[in-house]
């Protein structure tokens, strides 16, 4: 795996990371998933030929997401802290599986 890659594969994790820990309230509900992804399906994604564990543990940071953001307001701030963490060892491990298991892909990367 080159070196750029392995830097958008941590920086996209990094995102992640950051969306995670402003939540809730610096996103949406709706849109909590689809940012703590966002940065990993932009940049790192594309790049990597589709494996059936890395599609795994992005799965996992959704579902981890989805969980966090369905928190209520009223909730105990010791559930939220702990769906936050669940959250961000989602990441983590998509992360390691991407660095793990990804293969640079093959087919030329199409410029946006």
């Amino acid at each position: 795996m080159d070196a750029k890659l392995a830097d958008d594969i941590k920086e996209a994790a990094a995102s992640g990371r950051r969306r995670a820990m402003g939540s809730p309230g610096s996103v949406s509900k709706d849109d909590l998933p689809w940012a703590v992804i966002e940065a990993f399906d932009a940049r790192v994604r594309g790049q990597v030929e589709r494996d059936r564990r890395i599609e795994h543990e992005r799965d996992r940071v959704l579902i981890a997401a989805v969980n966090l953001a369905e928190m209520l307001p009223g909730d105990a701030l010791d559930a939220v802290a702990d769906a936050r963490t669940r959250l961000v060892d989602a990441i983590d491990y998509l992360e390691q599986a991407v660095l793990r298991f990804g293969i640079v892909s093959r087919r030329p990367v199409k410029l946006r």
